[in-house]
């Protein structure tokens, strides 16, 4: 169930960031290792995987479908497969918190099953849009009823009549894109994805690793229903999500020089980094090595001043998840920065374009919401009180601005922080950034 007791951060002004940190494994990577370790043939040994509210709701949902899971134990999970065909009927619904990766990403899988489910969740994610998903879902002749509007619950009918479809995507996101993949295990024929800019590839290096047959082209991915997945030993790098609070920390606190380890650097997941350099930033990238198939690297964060610019489009899917912490940045660079083509975020936990805008502005900033995106004109942050609506990337990015605030930030609802990035607070504080809980 979803967290009840209100929680609110006291983040306290003025520090710097130092020392050598590893936040904790990358959420989309542990969601996809227990996704499809289950389906798998064999046992799956992971490490590094992130003991968040998010991802061990998908956990639980794999346990409640029969799958035999040992863990999570300091990041290691064994999980005993039990191939496409293998999963139970659940008892009852399956509640997936806060979890929108849960909750598109299995509507796939579960699509193909021969018995029913339901997938429920907490306010904010019942509130978010799933026809995104259940629309090509559909069109592969799964039976999937919605609430009004498009939201969640969702009543999933069990089918053995799934097609491949070739779908091209309206809007760049790899959530569909893995959605319809997951379905395509289990369809007729070839279910192919093209995608208008390019997403994160999760599933896709975890699907090869795991020995199943993908097509692979610029921009357009395939796979082919009816092969076979087989357990493998999956080491989760660190959530370049979770090191982007840390990347801007670094970058706006004069005097900070820190250290990230372990960290995934997907091609796909990136665009924090290039946009931070691209404002002036300074960010070294070194160790790079392949692990299980993801690269991964450290990365070393001196403060810098920085500027601001007119973020490139081609580089807003590739830091989608980032952009709350992005806007910090913004609010403290000098000038104006521009970001455009980002309605998605209006969907998330949040509506994370308002929100931001309605924070940043409290607290001194000249920030305007527009319909795709915000303008920011760098200024002085000052201190108040802001609301993160429950959503734990803002409320971890206006803790991150009181590194340069005039006074204490207080943020309110900040409950699920644990959903992504458990022990952020104490973490933070190792770090250098002052945060009482109370």
């Amino acid at each position: 169930m979803s967290i009840e007791k209100p929680v609110r951060f006291f983040a306290s002004p003025g520090g710097t960031l130092s020392g050598r940190l590893r936040v904790p494994g990358d959420k989309s990577i542990s969601h996809r290792s227990i996704m499809l370790g289950s389906l798998a043939i064999g046992e799956t040994r992971i490490s590094g995987f992130l003991e968040g509210g998010d991802s061990l709701a998908t956990l639980a949902a794999f346990r409640a479908m029969g799958v035999n899971i040992d863990g999570p134990d300091a990041g290691r999970v064994r999980i005993q497969g039990v191939g496409l065909k293998g999963l139970k009927a659940p008892a009852d619904a399956l509640y997936l918190g806060n979890s929108g990766t849960s909750m598109r990403l299995m509507s796939g899988l579960l699509a193909g099953q021969s018995f029913d489910t339901t997938l429920t969740g907490d306010v904010s994610l019942s509130g978010r849009p799933m026809l995104r998903v259940v629309q090509p879902l559909i069109s592969m002749g799964a039976r999937i009823d919605t609430q009004a509007g498009g939201t969640a619950p969702l009543e999933i009918h069990g089918t053995a009549e799934l097609a491949g479809i070739d779908y091209s995507m309206p809007v760049a996101s790899a959530q569909v894109k893995s959605c319809i993949l997951l379905a395509g295990l289990y369809a007729s024929g070839t279910s192919c994805v093209t995608e208008p800019a390019p997403t994160r590839d999760h599933t896709e290096r975890m699907l090869a690793g795991m020995g199943y047959p993908v097509q692979r082209q610029p921009g357009r991915v395939c796979i082919e229903g009816g092969h076979t997945l087989n357990g493998i030993e999956i080491d989760i790098p660190a959530d370049i999500s979770s090191a982007a609070f840390f990347l801007v920390g670094a970058s706006i606190a004069p005097g900070s020089e820190l250290l990230l380890e372990h960290v995934g650097v997907n091609p796909a997941r990136t665009g924090i980094i290039e946009i931070l350099q691209r404002m002036g930033a300074d960010i070294e990238v070194s160790n790079e090595r392949d692990v299980g198939g993801e690269p991964v690297a450290d990365l070393q964060v001196r403060s810098a001043p920085l500027h601001g610019i007119d973020i490139p489009a081609e580089l807003v899917p590739l830091a989608i998840d980032e952009f709350p912490v992005i806007f910090i940045a913004a609010a403290c660079a000098q000038g104006r920065t521009v970001l455009t083509g980002a309605e998605e975020l209006r969907v998330k936990e949040s509506d994370r374009i308002q929100v931001m805008a309605d924070g940043l502005q409290t607290l001194g900033i000249n920030a305007t919401a527009t319909p795709d995106g915000m303008i920011i004109e760098g200024g002085a942050l000052g201190s108040g009180c802001v609301d993160s609506h429950g959503d734990h990337r803002i409320a971890m990015a206006f803790s991150v601005a009181a590194l340069r605030a005039r006074g204490e930030i207080e943020i309110l609802n900040c409950a699920n922080v644990n959903t992504s990035f458990p022990g952020f607070v104490e973490l933070a504080g190792d770090a250098g950034l002052l945060i009482d809980v109370r």
